[in-house]
This record gives C-alpha cells, structure tokens and sequence, in this order.
C-alpha cells in the first residue's frame, strides 16, 4: 500500500512537473520610409534564420586589443527573412494617411498572427532616422517590436529534450 501511495505521489509531482520552462525572443523590425513621391520602401521584417551571436562576438582583454577585423560582413548577414511590403508615409501630394491606416492594419495583422502563435509582445523601440537639414525630404521610420514566448523542455519521453511552444504541450 505504501508503495502504491508512493508510486501515486511520485506520478502526481511529476505530470504537475513535467517541464522547465525556458524563454525565447523574437524580434520584428516595421521600417517606413518618409521619403516624398513614394519612392522610398516600407517594408515588415522578420528574420528566419538560426543565428548564433557568439560567432562573430569577441572579447577584449585589455580594453584596447581587438580580433573583431577578423569578423567578416559576410559572416553577419542572414540568408533567409520575411519581407511584408508596406506603403509609404507619403505620396506625390504629401503625407497619406490612408497609407498610414493600410500600414496599421498590416502591422496588426502581423502582430495577431504572432500572437496567436504564442508570442507575447514584451516591449517596442522606435525612433526616426532623418538629417532635418535645409530640404531634406528623407528619412525612415523604424520600429522594433520584441516578442517572447515560454519554451518548455519536455519530460515525456517520446518528447524528451524537445524544446516546444507552451501551447503544443498543453
């Protein structure tokens, strides 16, 4: 009986404990171009490829010296990404607001579709690149949105090790 207890007890903690849950971030970029006569690009980008920062990070041991020559342009840049064409904030008349408006359903739309994948939006930086200088007529419009979303390592073991989205578990 006390085994059976035991046993009992032992499937309970496990099945309330059966992952460690981990985190991942995910990192959309919205560039929108301020250039007049909408010859600029707008764009939604999403990267689509595995990258590991350490290999092209160095490390500095006495502040000054460096090996960062030996990382190569090359080496940083992604092969595969999704590209979502937005409009731009102007047009031949000037600012466009229906423009804008069609942006803004785009960018939610995008936003639900993460969301309904699991990610959870837990913060956005935007800002605006533009010389502001006599007639100046370009500039973009960046945001960055960073979502997360809980990873669990499982504990069953057809799944052992896998790394999954919280709601393929559930």
């Amino acid at each position: 009986m006390k085994k059976l207890v035991a046993l009992s007890l032992l499937i309970c903690f496990l099945s309330f404990d059966l992952a460690a849950q981990q985190v991942e971030y995910k990192i959309v970029t919205v560039v929108e171009s301020i250039v007049p006569g909408g010859l600029g690009r707008s764009r939604i980008l999403e990267e689509t490829d595995d990258v590991n920062s350490d290999d092209v990070t160095e490390v500095r041991t006495d502040g000054k010296k460096t090996n960062m020559g030996d990382v190569k342009r090359k080496d940083l840049k992604v092969e595969s990404f999704r590209e979502s064409k937005l409009l731009n904030f102007y047009s031949l008349a000037g600012i466009n607001f229906q423009n804008i408006a069609s942006n803004d359903a785009v960018i939610s739309d995008k936003i639900n579709k993460l969301s309904q994948e699991g990610w959870e939006l837990a913060f956005m930086s935007s800002g605006v690149e533009s010389n502001s200088g006599e007639l100046d007529g370009e500039g973009i419009f960046i945001t960055r949105f960073v979502f997360k979303r809980k990873l669990y390592t499982t504990g069953f073991p057809l799944l052992m090790g896998s790394r999954l989205p919280v709601e393929t578990i559930l």
